[in-house]
Protein backbone atom coordinates (compact mmCIF):
# COMPACT_ATOMS: atom_id res chain seq x y z
CA UNK A 1 0.00 0.00 0.00
CA UNK A 2 1.50 3.32 -1.19
CA UNK A 3 1.29 6.26 1.47
CA UNK A 4 -0.36 9.57 0.19
CA UNK A 5 2.22 11.58 1.52
CA UNK A 6 4.45 12.44 -1.57
CA UNK A 7 9.32 11.87 -1.08
CA UNK A 8 10.18 15.19 -2.09
CA UNK A 9 12.63 14.20 -5.30
CA UNK A 10 16.72 14.55 -5.29
CA UNK A 11 15.97 18.15 -6.69
CA UNK A 12 13.48 19.42 -4.05
CA UNK A 13 15.22 18.22 -1.49
CA UNK A 14 18.37 19.90 -2.27
CA UNK A 15 15.75 22.89 -2.74
CA UNK A 16 14.71 22.61 0.79
CA UNK A 17 17.37 22.46 2.34
CA UNK A 18 18.70 26.09 2.19
CA UNK A 19 15.19 27.23 3.49
CA UNK A 20 16.12 24.70 6.78
CA UNK A 21 19.76 26.54 6.94
CA UNK A 22 18.10 30.02 6.37
CA UNK A 23 15.84 28.77 9.36
CA UNK A 24 18.29 27.43 11.66
CA UNK A 25 20.74 30.99 11.07
CA UNK A 26 17.30 33.11 12.31
CA UNK A 27 16.89 30.72 15.23
CA UNK A 28 20.65 30.93 16.65
CA UNK A 29 20.73 34.79 15.93
CA UNK A 30 17.47 35.29 18.00
CA UNK A 31 18.77 32.60 20.66
CA UNK A 32 22.35 34.43 20.32
CA UNK A 33 21.62 37.99 20.77
CA UNK A 34 24.09 40.59 21.14
CA UNK A 35 24.80 41.27 24.88
CA UNK A 36 23.87 45.26 24.90
CA UNK A 37 23.19 46.39 28.52
CA UNK A 38 26.22 47.35 30.46
CA UNK A 39 25.86 48.72 33.98
CA UNK A 40 28.23 51.60 33.99
CA UNK A 41 29.53 50.94 37.37
CA UNK A 42 30.67 48.10 36.51
CA UNK A 43 34.37 47.16 35.98
CA UNK A 44 34.20 46.52 32.12
CA UNK A 45 31.56 50.00 32.29
CA UNK A 46 34.29 51.91 33.73
CA UNK A 47 37.23 50.69 31.25
CA UNK A 48 34.63 51.82 28.59
CA UNK A 49 34.29 55.11 29.81
CA UNK A 50 37.69 56.04 30.25
CA UNK A 51 38.67 54.18 26.96
CA UNK A 52 35.69 56.17 24.98
CA UNK A 53 37.30 59.76 26.57
CA UNK A 54 40.87 58.63 25.56
CA UNK A 55 39.53 58.09 22.05
CA UNK A 56 37.67 61.09 21.62
CA UNK A 57 40.80 62.93 22.30
CA UNK A 58 42.88 60.44 20.50
CA UNK A 59 41.13 61.32 17.04
CA UNK A 60 40.85 65.26 17.86
CA UNK A 61 44.58 64.79 17.66
CA UNK A 62 44.99 62.62 14.73
CA UNK A 63 46.46 59.67 16.49
CA UNK A 64 43.51 57.71 14.84
CA UNK A 65 41.38 57.85 11.85
CA UNK A 66 38.28 59.39 12.28
CA UNK A 67 35.29 57.05 13.28
CA UNK A 68 37.56 54.38 14.97
CA UNK A 69 35.65 55.30 18.34
CA UNK A 70 32.37 54.16 16.67
CA UNK A 71 33.93 51.14 15.04
CA UNK A 72 35.37 49.68 18.58
CA UNK A 73 32.76 50.67 21.03
CA UNK A 74 30.29 49.64 18.71
CA UNK A 75 31.99 46.42 18.22
CA UNK A 76 31.12 46.04 22.09
CA UNK A 77 27.78 43.84 22.46
CA UNK A 78 29.41 41.49 19.89
CA UNK A 79 32.33 41.03 21.71
CA UNK A 80 30.43 40.23 24.83
CA UNK A 81 28.09 38.09 22.94
CA UNK A 82 30.99 35.70 22.00
CA UNK A 83 33.05 36.16 25.14
CA UNK A 84 29.74 34.80 26.76
CA UNK A 85 29.35 31.98 24.19
CA UNK A 86 33.12 30.99 25.15
CA UNK A 87 32.40 31.20 29.49
CA UNK A 88 29.02 30.67 30.00
CA UNK A 89 27.55 31.22 32.95
CA UNK A 90 30.38 33.28 33.82
CA UNK A 91 29.65 36.94 33.07
CA UNK A 92 32.04 38.42 34.59
CA UNK A 93 35.27 36.68 33.35
CA UNK A 94 33.58 37.42 29.44
CA UNK A 95 33.54 40.87 30.12
CA UNK A 96 37.31 40.77 31.39
CA UNK A 97 37.63 39.00 28.14
CA UNK A 98 36.12 41.75 26.40
CA UNK A 99 38.43 44.76 28.49
CA UNK A 100 41.13 42.70 27.45
CA UNK A 101 40.27 42.52 23.74
CA UNK A 102 39.33 46.87 23.95
CA UNK A 103 42.86 47.36 26.06
CA UNK A 104 44.71 45.66 23.41
CA UNK A 105 42.90 47.86 20.80
CA UNK A 106 43.64 50.79 22.62
CA UNK A 107 47.70 49.74 22.22
CA UNK A 108 47.66 48.78 18.70
CA UNK A 109 45.03 51.95 17.69
CA UNK A 110 47.44 53.57 15.13
CA UNK A 111 47.75 50.42 12.91
CA UNK A 112 44.27 48.43 13.50
CA UNK A 113 42.56 47.04 10.39
CA UNK A 114 39.01 49.01 9.29
CA UNK A 115 35.38 47.64 9.28
CA UNK A 116 34.66 44.13 9.49
CA UNK A 117 38.61 43.32 9.74
CA UNK A 118 38.51 45.29 13.24
CA UNK A 119 35.88 42.67 15.07
CA UNK A 120 37.70 39.97 13.59
CA UNK A 121 41.19 41.20 14.92
CA UNK A 122 38.99 41.89 18.34
CA UNK A 123 37.76 38.39 18.27
CA UNK A 124 41.24 36.84 17.32
CA UNK A 125 42.22 38.56 20.35
CA UNK A 126 39.76 37.96 22.50
CA UNK A 127 39.43 34.08 21.74
CA UNK A 128 43.21 33.74 22.74
CA UNK A 129 43.16 35.35 26.02
CA UNK A 130 40.64 32.84 26.56
CA UNK A 131 42.85 30.31 25.48
CA UNK A 132 45.51 31.25 27.44
CA UNK A 133 43.13 31.49 30.94
CA UNK A 134 42.19 27.76 30.13
CA UNK A 135 45.49 26.10 29.90
CA UNK A 136 46.14 23.62 31.97
CA UNK A 137 42.44 23.16 32.40
CA UNK A 138 39.99 20.79 29.96
CA UNK A 139 40.80 21.18 26.30
CA UNK A 140 37.29 22.18 25.39
CA UNK A 141 36.96 25.22 22.94
CA UNK A 142 33.61 25.85 23.95
CA UNK A 143 31.88 25.19 26.99
CA UNK A 144 27.70 24.58 27.22
CA UNK A 145 25.80 26.77 24.72
CA UNK A 146 25.01 29.82 26.13
CA UNK A 147 22.34 31.18 27.14
CA UNK A 148 22.18 35.43 27.10
CA UNK A 149 19.96 37.64 28.64
CA UNK A 150 16.95 38.19 26.17
CA UNK A 151 17.14 34.50 24.43
CA UNK A 152 14.09 33.50 22.59
CA UNK A 153 11.25 32.08 24.39
CA UNK A 154 7.67 33.00 26.44
CA UNK A 155 7.88 36.77 27.00
CA UNK A 156 6.36 38.70 29.84
CA UNK A 157 3.97 40.48 27.60
CA UNK A 158 3.39 37.43 25.09
CA UNK A 159 -0.07 35.78 24.89
CA UNK A 160 -0.89 32.06 25.31
CA UNK A 161 -1.13 30.52 22.05
CA UNK A 162 0.75 33.24 20.35
CA UNK A 163 3.65 31.50 18.31
CA UNK A 164 6.82 31.60 19.78
CA UNK A 165 8.94 29.65 17.28
CA UNK A 166 11.17 26.47 18.59
CA UNK A 167 11.72 25.83 22.13
CA UNK A 168 14.90 27.46 23.27
CA UNK A 169 15.61 24.32 25.82
CA UNK A 170 15.13 22.03 22.19
CA UNK A 171 17.71 24.27 20.93
CA UNK A 172 20.05 24.53 23.67
CA UNK A 173 19.72 20.76 24.00
CA UNK A 174 20.37 20.37 20.40
CA UNK A 175 23.54 22.90 20.52
CA UNK A 176 25.45 21.18 23.89
CA UNK A 177 24.99 17.98 22.06
CA UNK A 178 27.50 19.38 19.21
CA UNK A 179 30.88 19.00 18.93
CA UNK A 180 32.35 22.54 20.73
CA UNK A 181 34.61 22.74 17.56
CA UNK A 182 31.35 22.90 15.34
CA UNK A 183 29.52 24.99 17.52
CA UNK A 184 32.37 27.34 17.53
CA UNK A 185 32.77 27.70 13.89
CA UNK A 186 28.35 28.20 13.57
CA UNK A 187 28.61 30.49 16.09
CA UNK A 188 30.98 32.98 13.78
CA UNK A 189 29.80 32.28 10.75
CA UNK A 190 25.92 31.88 11.40
CA UNK A 191 25.60 34.32 14.46
CA UNK A 192 28.33 36.79 13.78
CA UNK A 193 28.56 36.79 9.61
CA UNK A 194 31.99 35.82 9.42
CA UNK A 195 33.59 34.81 6.47
CA UNK A 196 35.32 31.61 6.23
CA UNK A 197 38.81 32.78 5.98
CA UNK A 198 38.18 35.42 9.03
CA UNK A 199 36.97 32.64 11.46
CA UNK A 200 39.45 30.03 10.29
CA UNK A 201 42.40 32.98 11.07
CA UNK A 202 40.12 33.61 14.70
CA UNK A 203 40.35 30.27 15.38
CA UNK A 204 43.89 29.07 13.71
CA UNK A 205 42.93 26.16 11.31
CA UNK A 206 41.70 26.00 7.11
CA UNK A 207 39.08 27.47 6.04
CA UNK A 208 38.10 24.10 4.52
CA UNK A 209 37.85 22.82 7.96
CA UNK A 210 35.86 25.56 9.60
CA UNK A 211 33.37 24.81 6.32
CA UNK A 212 32.88 21.27 6.69
CA UNK A 213 32.61 22.24 10.96
CA UNK A 214 29.54 24.69 10.06
CA UNK A 215 28.21 22.01 7.39
CA UNK A 216 27.75 19.70 10.08
CA UNK A 217 27.00 21.44 12.55
CA UNK A 218 23.91 22.79 9.96
CA UNK A 219 22.82 18.92 9.53
CA UNK A 220 22.93 17.89 13.32
CA UNK A 221 20.73 20.69 14.35
CA UNK A 222 18.32 20.22 11.55
CA UNK A 223 18.15 16.66 12.65
CA UNK A 224 17.89 17.08 16.01
CA UNK A 225 15.13 19.44 15.84
CA UNK A 226 13.51 17.98 13.22
CA UNK A 227 14.22 19.64 10.15
CA UNK A 228 16.30 17.31 8.32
Amino acid sequence: MQSDQQVPEPAERGAVIPIVRARLGQELREYYPEVVFLEIDSRLGRVVERLSGALDAAEAEGQVRAGFKDALIGALPRLRRYALALTHPDLAQADDLVQTALLRAWEHRRGLPPGGSLVAWLFTVLRAAFVDGRRGGRPEALGGAATPAGSPGQEAGQEAGQEAGPDPRDLRTALDRLDPAQREALLLIVVEGLSYESAAAIIGCPSGTVKSRVSRARERLAAELGRA
